[in-house]
């Protein structure tokens, strides 16, 4: 993990967002770059694909203020910026700019945002082809991954989040495995026996220490207890897979929605 990005923008969250993407650059030794990218609020200028002097001046200053962050924390950096706010553009070239990174950070969609569209971090998510970041729109987080829990249910997407989470996992001072699979999904199946797999001797195997426990119920009731399994761990990071269809949407991804919606503590999500 030697290369992150982090979205930039001049919303009240963005500092919180920077200060955590330079205190896992600072902890992996990695390459921190600030992406600029934002929607326009001069209509007529988003029209003409060109930054009008509100989006430019907002621009330079979150420069300022990135370069003047990294450069106290003595983090190596770098700036990019989009060339201008129309929506579509923003939408597709942060995801596009996403998959020259090991990490992206990102914030969680706030409400009536007028900074990012709605749909940006959905985008990102499922077709960035890294693992996503993202950071709760409230709440402000002194430490990210000393006590991380997975969500695990052996699926393509959570054996990629997990895959990706495996740096902050060497480094983190305790790891729960959150099992949302059931009972029926383990042991010998109808073919006969087969290989006793084991997340936890995996992990091991790779230098990681980690405890294993398994939720009950199903679909967003998982997510709920999910959730309120994470104030009882202290866990300061969730690392989950996103579930979309068929890769375009997460309409039928109703628990990486749910989470996405009512997160309290930063997710790493992978697709």
């Amino acid at each position: 993990m030697k290369d992150i990005l982090v979205h930039i923008d001049d919303s009240e969250r963005c500092a919180i967002r920077v200060d955590l993407a330079i205190g896992i650059a600072k902890q992996h030794g990695a390459r921190l770059t600030g992406l600029f990218a934002r929607l326009e609020s001069h209509r007529p200028s988003a029209v003409a694909h060109k930054a009008s002097d509100s989006l430019a001046q907002a621009r330079d200053e979150a420069k300022a203020k990135f370069i003047a962050a990294t450069g106290e924390a003595g983090v190596t950096s770098r700036w990019w910026q989009l060339a201008h706010g129309e929506p579509g553009h923003v939408v597709s070239e942060t995801m596009f700019c996403a998959r020259y990174a090991d990490l992206v950070v990102m914030g969680q969609f706030e409400p009536k945002s007028k900074f990012v569209p709605e749909e940006m971090l959905e985008h990102v998510i499922l077709h960035c082809g890294r693992p996503v970041l993202v950071v709760p729109h409230t709440g402000h987080f002194t430490t990210v991954g000393e006590r991380i829990a997975v969500a695990w249910n052996a699926g393509k997407e959570a054996v990629r989040a997990l895959n990706d989470a495996k740096p902050l996992m060497v480094k983190a001072k305790a790891v729960t495995i959150l099992s949302l699979r059931g009972p029926s999904d383990d042991g010998a199946s109808a073919l006969g026996e087969v290989p006793q797999v084991d997340i936890l001797d995996h992990l091991t195997a790779c230098g990681i220490t980690a405890h294993a426990e398994r939720l009950a119920g199903e679909h967003i009731g998982k997510m709920d207890m999910l959730l309120s399994r994470l104030c009882d761990l202290g866990a300061d990071l969730v690392v989950m897979g996103a579930h979309g269809h068929y890769g375009l949407s997460l309409k039928r991804g109703t628990g990486t929605r749910y989470v996405l919606g009512h997160m309290t503590v930063p997710v790493l999500m992978s697709n």
